[in-house]
């Protein structure tokens, strides 16, 4: 009896045990069920306070740079819109800037708007009417100040530039969702021959894969925009026939800034055959003019005249030849872009989907009349009353090439360029802005009163 009690007592143990065994899983299982809820509305939670904080911020902080930031590419949104400038008001910048005040006008995207041809350029459209939209990174190639100069200059004149890099795909649409431009006056580039040695990359990131992301968010625009943009006489390279013209060989570049516009010759004549995009090239030839770059040696060789500093004049390996270049006044240069812009047909393109031919060009923008180096110094002796310190040396092998000259018969066909500015007469320009704009005109006056006594 008493075993068969135990036995008995034992079973109703064992049925209790596995009843808290359950019930103590039951408690686990529904608390962490409870716990995971919690953690996915503590998840939500903080993840709607950070974007209420990041709205809030880019409201009340918006950044200087709209390059530096992502955002998705959606077309009327508050949130994108905080991303690139101040919002609404960022915006209304935008639009009021790229609106033409003149019946038929154009609006015209200028990339490189900051530049030395892309102020010039955007001021000249802006002063008859045109919608202007300025997009520059303000690198530091060359001194950003003179860049932001320019920059007031065209902010005077109601033209907005959006600081930004023509790689940003992101922001290119933000662009086009806000204003249907019409063209796109494509300027922005890395500048300089001797400059690729130290820094090759560069010219690769600008020259190239900017040129292919700017003409990405073109093709897909509606309406497509007819595209005017900056070659160089540099695809020339080794070309020894002259005057130089568009149906010569630019196979031999020698540097490889020339290579990296030559490739964007190649590029254009793609995205034309495409994708229908309007396609005109334009090779510049040495500009030269106010607010010029200074790494071109018409403005350092005046830098270093009036502070007395050697200037190198170079002279040919082969038989001692003085080098001569095509100077372009940045007036004829202007008027020459207008005029391209002007004729530029309508691309044929929707969607991205090419519907017709498209026009496709490239044209020589000179001066017609070479000059040599030795005479450039010698007119800026006249003007500065500064005799130069030279220093004739052989030309280094950096890429540069002794002569060039351009004919410009095509241009003069289509749009009746024609260059009216000679070396001279465009030098004395500049060097009056030079010593306006950096403040030394009272020491040129004493100088050459100075030197007028001596003699």
């Amino acid at each position: 009896m008493q075993y068969g009690s135990s036995v008995g007592g034992g079973g109703d143990t064992s049925k209790t045990s596995k009843l808290e065994r359950y019930n103590s899983y039951i408690r686990r299982v529904n608390s962490t069920k409870l716990l995971q809820a919690s953690s996915k509305l503590l998840f939500r939670v903080t993840l709607l306070v950070a974007l209420l904080l990041i709205f809030f911020f880019t409201l009340n902080y918006p950044p200087l740079s709209p390059s530096n930031h992502a955002s998705l590419h959606t077309s009327n949104s508050l949130l994108s819109s905080a991303f690139y400038g101040a919002g609404a008001a960022w915006e209304k910048q935008v639009r009021r800037s790229s609106t033409p005040r003149r019946p038929n006008g154009f609006s015209v995207l200028v990339t490189g708007a900051a530049g030395f041809v892309g102020s010039h350029c955007s001021l000249a459209l802006k002063k008859r009417g045109d919608g202007v939209l300025g997009l520059d990174n303000f690198n530091s190639y060359y001194d950003p100040s003179l860049k932001r100069a320019r920059q007031q200059l065209l902010q005077s004149h109601q033209v907005f530039i959006v600081e930004g890099d023509i790689n940003d795909a992101e922001l290119l649409h933000k662009l086009f969702d806000i204003v249907p431009f019409t063209h796109i006056l494509h300027l922005a580039a890395q500048a300089g021959v001797r400059y690729a040695m130290q820094n090759p990359l560069s010219y690769v990131a600008s020259n190239v894969a900017g040129f292919v992301s700017l003409l990405e968010v073109a093709k897909s625009a509606d309406p497509q925009p007819a595209v005017v943009w900056a070659s160089s006489s540099s695809v020339y390279g080794l070309n020894t026939q002259v005057p130089f013209s568009e149906s010569d060989r630019t196979d031999r570049p020698a540097s490889l800034y020339a290579a990296t516009k030559k490739a964007g010759e190649a590029i254009a004549h793609t995205y034309n055959h495409i994708y229908g995009l309007s396609m005109t090239g334009l090779r510049f030839f040495t500009v030269y003019g106010p607010w010029g770059r200074p790494d071109m040696a018409y403005f350092f060789f005046t830098k270093d005249i009036l502070h007395g500093k050697d200037i190198n004049v170079y002279v040919t390996h082969e038989g001692d030849k003085e080098v001569a270049r095509d100077f372009t006044y940045i007036d004829d240069i202007v008027r020459g872009c207008v005029g391209a812009l002007d004729t530029a047909e309508k691309s044929t393109g929707s969607g991205g989907k090419k519907r017709a031919a498209a026009q496709l060009r490239v044209y020589n923008l000179g001066n017609t009349a070479p000059v040599t180096v030795g005479k450039l110094v010698g007119i800026l002796e006249s003007y500065l009353g500064v005799r130069a310190k030279k220093r004739v040396i052989k030309m280094p092998r950096n890429g540069d090439v002794p002569f060039t000259h351009a004919n410009v018969s095509q241009a003069f066909r289509d749009f009746g360029y024609k260059p009216t500015t000679d070396l001279a007469a465009g030098l004395r320009k500049f060097v009056k802005w030079y010593v306006g704009y950096y403040g030394i005109e009272s020491r040129v006056k004493k100088e050459n009163q100075e030197q007028s006594a001596d003699d």
